[in-house]
């Protein structure tokens, strides 16, 4: 699918406290450079919306006032817990999903898809810590840094959102241009020490991990798409 640069292209980010900012600012400054981007960061109000790192994020505009999106990216953090139930977000984003031409996620935003029924018999991807959860949501788990399923694009953890972004761009304007905006910002990762899933970083790493955060985190988010 390629957009003419002529035309213009909205792309919806919904926020919500306590957001991991890097889903959102990651693909944020890729896609934003897509030709004809017109960026729309949207949040149940104006106000600023803490992330996980002790700054704010400005909405552009209320779920209420939000254009309709061709692009419609759903970014994660430990406050999905909160969003999958504060009445706003999910509807919100089943919304914007009914005339989006992509419909897409990074880390746990996966579930707030899930949660607006836009996952059920597709295949998926979100962090490690919680894929063995996506079948609450009705979707099946594609060990994948970026997974593809008809106009539904789901993203690993964090740094995958900018993986994701690229795969996009090319899907919207040709690999041409999603290899000119890799250069532009200089994306060639060479981490200085393995890791970065459980298998390149090892089990002592890993499960070290897990007992210290998501462990705890997986079992509240199981509890929080359930309550639904």
């Amino acid at each position: 699918m390629t957009a003419q640069a002529s035309q213009p292209v909205d792309i919806v980010f919904p926020v919500f406290p306590n957001v991991t900012q890097l889903d959102f600012t990651g693909p944020v400054q890729f896609l934003s450079r897509l030709p004809g981007a017109r960026v729309h960061v949207a949040a149940a109000s104006l106000d600023p919306v803490p992330t996980d790192c002790g700054f704010g994020i400005m909405p552009t505009t209320s779920f209420a006032d939000c254009p309709q999106g061709a692009i419609l990216c759903v970014p994660g953090g430990h406050g999905v817990r909160s969003a999958l139930t504060d009445g706003a977000t999910v509807p919100f984003i089943a919304a914007q999903a009914a005339s989006a031409r992509w419909i897409t996620s990074v880390c746990t935003g996966a579930f707030l898809l899930g949660a607006a029924g836009l996952l059920k018999g597709r295949r998926a991807t979100c962090h490690w810590g919680y894929t063995h959860l996506l079948p609450l949501v009705g979707a099946s788990h594609e060990d994948a840094r970026v997974v593809e399923d008809g106009h539904v694009i789901t993203a690993g953890g964090v740094t995958s959102g900018i993986d994701f972004a690229l795969t996009l761009i090319a899907r919207e304007a040709g690999e041409d241009t999603a290899r000119a905006i890799q250069l532009a910002l200089e994306y060639d990762p060479a981490p200085p020490f393995p890791g970065g899933t459980p298998a390149s970083s090892g089990a002592a790493v890993t499960e070290g991990l897990k007992a210290r955060v998501y462990d705890e985190a997986a079992e509240a988010l199981r509890a929080a798409v359930e309550s639904r």
